[in-house]
């Protein structure tokens, strides 16, 4: 029983938690815009070889860049004021060796995995809560992330990726004090 022991133990340790951290977040902020506030953020995006090899035969990588804000409070949990989240495609064809970029019905098309990279983890003017949600002059914790949806992937996809951490691939929550103007709302927020 204990000869076992040495085998079972990385399996309950879990994942690597070098692996999942692939995803760096370089800035994340929100800027005031005409209907509400925008996240702005850049993401180190790096695939590990096992996800470049699956896209390079064909299986379609998901990304979710997820946002969350709410108001600290001191005297209860915090108050969660809304959440938003935002999927892209990323896929190659193998015709004309070119990689799709794909949200919603846009598409953009790159020569080189790198340039397709840095477009995803690019992220500018997404509204991403309304601006008659927040109270002027108070202060709220903004957080956002980047990460691969494994729930996307084919099925027997999932189920490697469930015991492999080259499937896992996530930034960590980048978290901030964001602080709206004072008056009725507009203008730009503090930081």
């Amino acid at each position: 029983m204990l000869a076992a022991l040495p085998l079972v133990a990385p399996l309950l340790v879990g994942p690597c938690p070098a692996a999942a951290d692939e995803i760096a977040v370089r800035s994340a902020r929100l800027e005031a815009a005409e209907d509400g506030y925008a996240l702005d953020a850049d993401f180190q995006v790096d695939l590990t070889p096992r996800l470049e090899d699956a896209l390079h035969q064909g299986v379609t990588l998901y990304f979710v860049v997820d946002f969350e804000l709410s108001r600290p409070r001191w005297y209860w949990l915090d108050e969660q004021i809304g959440a938003a989240s935002r999927t892209a495609r990323l896929s190659f064809h193998a015709l004309t060796r070119t990689y799709r970029l794909s949200s919603g019905t846009l598409h953009q098309t790159f020569p080189t995995l790198g340039e397709a990279l840095r477009a995803l983890g690019t992220v500018r003017s997404w509204t991403v809560i309304d601006r008659g949600r927040l109270a002027p002059d108070t202060t709220y914790a903004a957080a956002a992330r980047l990460r691969l949806d494994v729930t996307q992937l084919p099925k027997p996809f999932q189920l490697s990726a469930l015991a492999n951490p080259e499937w896992t691939l996530a930034s960590p929550w980048r978290r901030w004090r964001f602080t709206t103007p004072a008056g009725n709302g507009e203008g730009e927020a503090r930081r």
